[in-house]
């Protein structure tokens, strides 16, 4: 595809450029990682820096960001190497000619040690930036720790988040330090809590005085770049952000047997209907989705990528969060990977914690949150974990938070909705149909003849 920068993402990258140590602040969805590959392209262009590291969580290191070089004509140049695996794996992927490495943060003492006094990365990139906040001059996150070793040799270093203080202001001293090492905000952690905090009338911990949050601000203006949605968007549609995950080789081959004995019922049944079309698909939904069920009505796991994208919107969003389901399993699953969670069930009192803004995680079918629920004071963040093929529940669960009731209850703030789609997958047919309103039976032919599949 051809890259056309938006507005923003133009600022996103002259910022980046001009500062060289700096942070951008923007939300999933928002371009961050195609901007940020443009500033990296283009200082590599004028020979600038050599390879590029990002730090990311595992699958944006190992999905995201090689996706988006090659989703992008702009890049088609540019190699993206995720350093992941296994010891041989990872040393494997180091002697690559690259131009960007990724890898996550889990992994970081590991190559610190391991390149040691041979550190050949100018230019880091730190996605989902508050991975850094523990860091301490004398204790702190070992990973952080470790990067400090590095920090002082990296001549440009950029972090990006959505979410940059998630429990509060003394998240932003970590983050900063690997920026400018202590010069806005003190040069270590007591010297920055001294001075903006004070003790908890409770006792426990410390609360920021009155005056902290504009001065930190003030001191942080002239590295830090806010991309408000609201400034750029028109609130009076959703933000759509389609979210691509590839399915694990294993998982991948039982979805394509899967699909194929699919495609063979199709191809043997001249005079199917669209609703017994949409029914032979529910096991590939299923895969999709990371589990499938037996004959016995019981079910088992198949892979988790979904809940590891699912775990980066929650942590990026810092507010509460819809998630519309499809099946059984997809619920538990999600109950199960997330504390927090609740189902919005018949109890009233459920609906009215969510509007009250003390539920963080909301878990829905669509059939079961369709007309007549007002969700809209609850948050403006809708997950769909998996889709179905009924338009009108898609819409009405869009409906429970969107635009409209948002204004009506004096919501000055944009609609965000994450679709998170396997990749080749059912999936993509759904979507189709949301996109298209063509009929089940169309679609699944159609898909049918570019997999190679022949007509009977």
């Amino acid at each position: 595809m051809k890259y056309i920068p938006r507005p923003y993402q133009k600022l996103i990258t002259s910022h980046q450029l001009d500062v060289g140590r700096d942070a951008c602040w923007a939300g999933m969805g928002m371009g961050k990682t195609a901007a940020t590959l443009t500033a990296i392209d283009t200082l590599q262009s004028v020979g600038d820096i050599g390879p590029a590291l990002v730090l990311a969580p595992l699958r944006v290191a190992t999905t995201t960001w090689p996706q988006e070089a090659r989703k992008w004509d702009q890049f088609s140049g540019m190699e993206v190497v995720p350093i992941v695996g296994n010891l041989q794996q990872r040393q494997a992927a180091l002697q690559r000619d690259a131009a960007v490495f990724t890898i996550h943060y889990e992994q970081i003492p590991w190559l610190v040690e391991y390149l040691d006094n041979q550190w050949p990365f100018r230019m880091v990139v730190a996605d989902e930036a508050t991975r850094l906040k523990g860091f301490r001059l004398r204790r702190g996150g070992v990973r952080a720790a470790a990067l400090a070793k590095i920090a002082r040799r990296t001549r440009y270093w950029i972090n990006l988040t959505g979410t940059p203080s998630p429990n509060g202001l003394t998240d932003l001293w970590g983050q900063t330090w690997f920026l400018d090492f202590g010069e806005r905000l003190g040069r270590t952690f007591n010297a920055f809590k001294y001075r903006w905090f004070e003790p908890h009338p409770n006792g426990y911990g410390h609360i920021a005085r009155p005056y902290a949050q504009a001065q930190i601000q003030a001191r942080l203006k002239d590295l830090c770049l806010t991309i408000r949605p609201g400034d750029w968007f028109d609130l009076d549609k959703p933000i759509v952000n389609f979210i691509l995950v590839e399915l694990p080789a294993k998982a991948r081959k039982t979805y394509r047997e899967m699909e194929k004995h699919m495609f063979t019922l199709l191809s043997n049944d001249t005079e199917l209907e669209a609703l017994n079309a949409a029914a032979r698909t529910n096991k590939c939904r299923q895969l999709t989705n990371g589990a499938a069920y037996t004959e016995d009505n019981n079910w088992f796991e198949v892979h988790d990528v979904k809940l590891q994208v699912l775990d980066e919107i929650i942590q990026s969003a810092d507010a509460p969060v819809l998630v519309a389901y499809q099946f059984i399993s997809d619920r538990e699953r999600i109950l199960r990977n997330f504390r927090q969670a609740r189902v919005l069930d018949k109890n009233p009192q459920t609906l009215a914690d969510w509007n009250a803004g003390r539920i963080q995680v909301l878990v829905a079918h669509p059939a079961s949150a369709g007309h007549g629920l007002n969700m809209q004071d609850g948050g403006n963040i809708l997950v769909f974990f998996g889709l179905g093929w009924n338009l009108e529940e898609h819409d009405q669960m869009v409906e429970r938070i969107g635009p409209v009731r948002q204004k009506q209850a004096g919501h000055d703030r944009p609609v965000f909705i994450h679709y998170i789609l396997a990749r080749a997958t059912v999936d993509e047919m759904i979507r189709e149909r949301l996109e298209t309103k063509r009929e089940v039976q169309d679609i699944l032919l159609a898909a049918m003849k570019r997999r190679g599949y022949s007509k009977h």
